[in-house]
């Protein structure tokens, strides 16, 4: 197979907008089945709303569970990048394999502690009498395609940091096309309403899986799947460099359960459900933002690892430049879309008046500094990428933190609906600090490889 990309010489310019735009829309199309789970779910006769809160509910659970995809993934794939660009494809290779096992046993330890937990965790993560059914239904069903997701996505990052990002992408769009189809047949065909949403997506998976996995055992790509040479401290610093990922998705999704939490504590039995299915909307465009933006700043971490491998500082600042630049960029059209069409948005989800109501509100709210945003994204998926984690996970942590610190204190003092003022205020706070540390931070490690 011919190579798509060649990291090391091809134009930097080309090579980031090459990589960076696949992946973009390989996350945008996963984003988007996402939200067709969700909007079908919602327009299920009489019971759409309160559906869709429990699935909400379910949503940081099992994006918590697929963080793990993004710990061996994010964490093998610019590792493995820098062997190839240091030219040890040996050692690349036997990342991938021990990467490979590592995501089989983690997808089977996890389903093994989640499914006997699953009821007091929901009801923990702010579902309600009404909404839990829902909640139970859906994530039941999902749990047993853990291994099919934690393959797809983990594996994936491996056909993208070998320059196959179109692939890559392909990959995404097999298991997109597929739940957009299946989605519709098992709700209302079948009249399985969010159970058949859940198989659905794992149907959807598995294909997604399948195709990973057979390409990267194919005889013409570069490093192949192998099985054996599979070593505790190579899996140690996958693990060190994929930890940054891991609790960036971790953590946000720990900030979306609290918040669910706290709308239904100072909503009460009145509003409670009402702003968690907000939430739930204004989260589901948050992901619109937030995941393609991953794409752009975790789909090029393979050319600064590369050429940090080869030891290209140029070449390193100047990709940097242009992934802020594409960056910034799309979080500029998220943030007009947002606050002059978020209304179409919200209506994919529901005819309720008085819920589309609130949810753009939510929407407006939660977007207010997504343009600086971009920085963070670029900045700590950027240092990742070059295996500074003592950097970039500290950075991450500090817009937690202030999420954090916000969350709990502006509904104690002004009351439910605050609680999505978080979002921007750690959005602004986050980049701006986090741009003069890596501004320091950076010339010290590309001093050291000049």
């Amino acid at each position: 197979m011919i190579l798509e990309n060649d990291l090391g010489n091809d134009d930097i310019k080309q090579l980031v907008f090459r990589i960076a735009i696949p992946s973009m829309l390989a996350q945008f199309v996963s984003v988007f089945y996402s939200i067709i789970d969700r909007m079908y779910i919602g327009n299920i006769a009489n019971v759409g709303a309160v559906a869709l809160a429990g699935v909400g509910i379910c949503g940081p659970v099992i994006t918590m569970i697929g963080s793990i995809a993004s710990l061996v993934g994010i964490g093998g794939a610019p590792f493995m990048s820098m062997r190839l660009g240091e030219n040890r494809k040996e050692d690349a290779s036997n990342i991938m394999a021990n990467a490979f096992l590592m995501l089989i046993i983690f997808s089977i330890i996890s389903v093994a502690m989640i499914y006997p937990l699953r009821l007091p965790m929901l009801q923990l993560f702010g579902a309600s009498p009404s909404t839990l059914p829902y909640a139970d239904a859906y994530f039941s069903i999902y749990l047993t395609g853990t291994i099919f997701a934690l393959l797809a996505t983990g594996m994936n990052q491996f056909i993208i940091c070998q320059g196959y990002s179109k692939v890559g992408m392909k990959s995404v769009l097999i298991g997109a096309i597929l739940n957009i189809i299946l989605d519709p047949i098992f709700i209302f065909y079948f009249h399985m309403g969010v159970k058949g949403a859940a198989i659905a997506t794992v149907l959807s998976q598995l294909a997604s899986c399948i195709f990973v996995i057979y390409f990267l055992m194919g005889e013409n790509i570069p490093v192949r799947i192998r099985f054996g040479n599979y070593h505790l401290k190579t899996m140690l610093k996958i693990i060190k460099i994929g930890m940054t990922p891991f609790l960036i998705i971790a953590f946000d999704n720990i900030m979306i359960i609290a918040m669910n939490a706290l709308l239904q504590r100072y909503g009460g039995a009145t509003e409670g459900d009402l702003l968690v299915t907000c939430a739930t909307i204004a989260q589901s465009f948050m992901l619109v933002v937030t995941m393609p933006l991953g794409g752009i700043t975790g789909g090029t971490q393979t050319i600064l690892a590369f050429n940090y491998g080869a030891n290209q500082p140029q070449r390193v600042k100047k990709a940097e430049r242009y992934i802020v630049l594409l960056s910034l960029l799309y979080t500029t059209v998220l943030f007009l879309f947002a606050w002059f069409g978020g209304a179409l948005f919200v209506r994919l989800f529901t005819s309720d008046d008085i819920l589309a109501k609130e949810a753009f509100k939510a929407i407006r709210i939660c977007t207010l500094m997504i343009i600086p945003l971009a920085v963070q994204y670029a900045i700590v998926d950027g240092l990742t990428g070059l295996g500074q984690v003592q950097y970039s996970l500290p950075l991450s942590m500090l817009r937690k933190t202030i999420y954090f610190i916000a969350l709990f204190l502006l509904p104690s003092l002004f009351g439910a609906r605050s609680i999505f003022y978080a979002e921007p205020i750690s959005d602004i706070l986050s980049p701006l600090i986090s741009s003069i540390i890596y501004y320091f931070a950076m010339k010290k490690i590309l001093r050291r490889i000049s």
